[in-house]
């Protein structure tokens, strides 16, 4: 793990450790993460942007309710889906939990795939200080249902290649917060990542991938999806539908939960719509690879089958037990 020769010992000692898990969807983060959270005797603070809305169980494949006994998880269903939930809002619970995990002698522990959470708590992302404009939202967000969402896009590629590239042409949210912070700060939100990069980590981490080999976790996304349908994910939207959420609202534009209420709404065929979802769970799949790829410090773990969680679960804790030994007493 890369350290800072200039004094870094007496940093390290200083410093929260913390304990990471990531990699894509489906590739089993949750099985291997429950495992290694009870040898370790600690929670898992959820690192997964879908499962901060409520209601949306299915689809955001949430720990089942024996996971949920075996660990306490947090940092699960904290809105609504009609909410927003910034990344600024994960970061400062996430903070929180982990000081407070600390304090009570558990190691911190964050699992899940979703990059741009990860590495806000883990490099101390440093966000705008102007919070957001509604009046700014609702005035894009008119503009991308009369003019089409695409200028957007390129509205944002000019302001903000950068953001752009890391952004899905389809994503309305992000796009819209990304102009929104452009406007109100009079800098790319780009420039937070970048503002950040020069400074150490507030914690001690260390962090692990998880990765199959391609068409083994692609097998494993379709069989999901299919499964998720077959336990009723249809059904759990046209519920939410009869509660009165849109598919304007923020939780209802995550990947799956678009596309079938579009079905619902009739704009959509039932073939096409599954299979949109399967493309579409495959390109979130490499795009947060990418991400992860990007992060030197992640040491990967590769998965072959079931059987294979427990030696790695075991391996894991063996590598980690010199972070898990600084217990608080002896911060």
């Amino acid at each position: 793990m890369p350290h800072d020769d200039t004094g870094g010992l007496d940093n390290k000692e200083n410093k929260i450790p913390l304990l990471a898990l990531v990699g894509p969807t489906a590739v089993g983060k949750t099985a291997l993460a429950v495992r290694v959270a009870q040898k370790l005797k600690t929670d898992i603070i959820n690192a997964d942007s879908a499962q901060v809305y409520r209601f949306l169980e299915i689809g955001t494949a949430k720990p089942s309710e024996e996971e949920k006994k075996a660990v306490c998880h947090h940092l699960i269903d904290l809105v609504k889906p009609h909410q927003k939930f910034s990344v600024a809002d994960y970061q400062k619970k996430a903070n929180k939990i982990i000081e407070e995990l600390w304090i009570n002698n558990k190691l911190p522990f964050l699992a899940g795939g979703t990059g741009l959470y990860v590495d806000a708590v883990i490099k101390g992302y440093a966000f705008g200080q102007k919070g957001g404009s509604s009046s700014l939202r609702r005035y894009y967000e008119q503009i991308a249902a009369a003019e089409g969402l695409e200028k957007l896009y390129i509205k944002l590629k000019r302001a903000d290649p950068e953001a752009a590239s890391n952004i899905h042409p389809n994503d309305q949210r992000r796009i819209i917060r990304a102009l929104e912070v452009y406007d109100l700060e009079g800098k790319p939100i780009s420039e937070q990542v970048k503002k950040t990069a020069g400074q150490s980590s507030p914690y001690e981490t260390m962090i692990f991938g998880l990765y199959m080999e391609r068409d083994q976790l692609y097998e494993r996304i379709e069989r999901r999806v299919d499964q998720m349908l077959e336990a009723g994910w249809l059904e759990e939207i046209r519920q939410l539908h009869e509660q009165g959420y849109r598919d304007t609202d923020p939780g209802m534009q995550i990947l799956g939960y678009r596309q079938l209420y579009a079905y619902l709404q009739g704009s959509a065929v039932w073939e096409e719509t599954v299979e949109e979802i399967k493309k579409q769970t495959r390109n979130l799949a490499k795009r947060q690879l990418t991400w992860f790829r990007r992060n030197r410090a992640i040491k990967w773990k590769k998965i072959t089958d079931q059987s294979s969680f427990e030696k790695l679960s075991e391996n894991i804790c063996f590598i980690v037990k010199d972070l898990d030994r600084r217990r608080a007493n002896s911060y």
